[in-house]
């Protein structure tokens, strides 16, 4: 079924009205008319099903049929600190994590990242980013769509880790500690979990030097070199598994 997430604006009672890039989607892409029934996801984690009562060339209308809460989001919010790497990896690894259950994705220029994006191409980028996040939010269910921040330093990113929050950097340089018995370990659940995965060539040793001193944890993935787009959606299954909704229990 057709999903779509909506801000407060677009609820009037029990009408629905969409405008924007949506109603060019709904209108060509999906054909629809009206009718036919689609869910819509609101403000406060609410989950609308609607039938369309009309369709023009700047907006669509549908009534509201039944309301419920959407589905649950996980209960560990990840955050995917991610290397810029390469050409459209990016573009694989925002649609593969939000899949997953990715509550922010931060895109890093790091020493070692081979793409050097200027204020302009970033900002092309980002749009694109966020895009993709939307619509693999919309195509496996989400109850939200993650946020993609913007290309930022690692620094810069490690200074928005929550108070409290567990600091998990895979490093082909760690090979004692691994994901599993450092997250077995810990005496609570933390609040939040930030993964730091680097670019084609991984981390250089000052950026895990800094990253280690504001407290992130260096971990091994195991005894094979993965890819840059490999690794983060390895972590972030490990962590969601062992803490997270993925694979069944809370």
């Amino acid at each position: 079924m057709p999903r779509f997430f909506l801000e407060g604006d677009a609820f009037n009672g029990d009408i629905i009205t969409i405008t924007g890039k949506d109603v060019r989607h709904m209108r060509l892409v999906l054909r629809l008319e009206p009718g036919d029934i689609i869910t819509v996801v609101g403000p406060g984690g609410r989950e609308y099903q609607a039938v369309i009562v009309r369709v023009d060339r700047e907006r669509v209308e549908a009534r509201i049929l039944s309301r419920g809460a959407a589905p649950d989001e996980p209960s560990l919010p990840v955050t995917l600190v991610q290397g810029l790497p390469k050409g459209d990896k990016l573009d694989f690894i925002i649609q593969k994590c939000t899949e997953l259950g990715v509550s922010r994705v931060v895109p890093v220029s790091t020493h070692r990242s081979v793409v050097q994006l200027d204020k302009e191409k970033a900002g092309q980028r980002l749009l694109r980013w966020r895009r993709i996040a939307e619509e693999a939010a919309k195509q496996c269910g989400r109850g939200a769509i993650p946020e993609v921040a913007p290309l930022t330093r690692l620094s810069e990113a490690l200074e928005a880790v929550p108070p409290g929050g567990l600091v998990l950097l895979p490093w082909e340089g760690e090979t004692t500690a691994g994901i599993k018995s450092v997250m077995r370990q810990l005496p609570t659940i933390p609040p939040a979990v930030a993964l730091l995965i680097g670019p084609e060539g991984g981390w250089e040793a000052e950026e895990v030097a800094m990253a280690t001193r504001r407290g992130a944890v260096p971990v091994s993935l195991g005894p094979r070199i993965l890819r840059t787009e490999t690794a983060g959606l390895v972590a972030l299954t490990m962590v969601l598994y062992e803490l997270g909704d993925l694979g069944g229990c809370q």
